[in-house]
């Protein structure tokens, strides 16, 4: 069992930035992978970034690469989302999961409870 803590979210102007971060329960969040995802009202939740288990291998939805940065700090059971160049489209719910290395929402079985990013223009 894996429990899923977002916080970091807030209001900011576009083309600043924001670091979400994620606090896992348990010592064996190591072993799963994890990712990002995000929800706009009206819209399905859509893919943003995972990384492996090890923090060795990541992937990027087209959207958000180059911008976007997934990293991980196993010693302190969290995941992080560093947002760059920040856009009006990114704002939504980010929602962080784990259990896979994946950018399909159903592979995963934890999730957070979400925090709101909301990107003025």
């Amino acid at each position: 069992q894996v429990q899923l803590v977002e916080s970091g979210g807030g209001l900011v102007q576009a083309g600043g930035s924001l670091a979400l971060s994620c606090a896992a329960s348990g010592r064996t969040f190591s072993s799963y992978g994890s990712g990002w995802f995000r929800q706009a009202p009206g819209k399905e939740r859509e893919f943003v970034a995972t990384i492996s288990s090890s923090g060795s291998t990541t992937y990027y939805a087209n959207s958000v690469k180059g911008r976007f940065t997934i990293s991980r700090d196993n010693a302190k059971n969290t995941v992080y989302l560093q947002m760059n160049s920040l856009k009006p489209e990114d704002t939504a719910a980010y929602y962080c999961a784990a259990g896979a290395y994946s950018m399909r929402a159903g592979d995963y079985a934890y999730w957070g409870q979400g925090t709101q990013v909301t990107v003025s223009s």
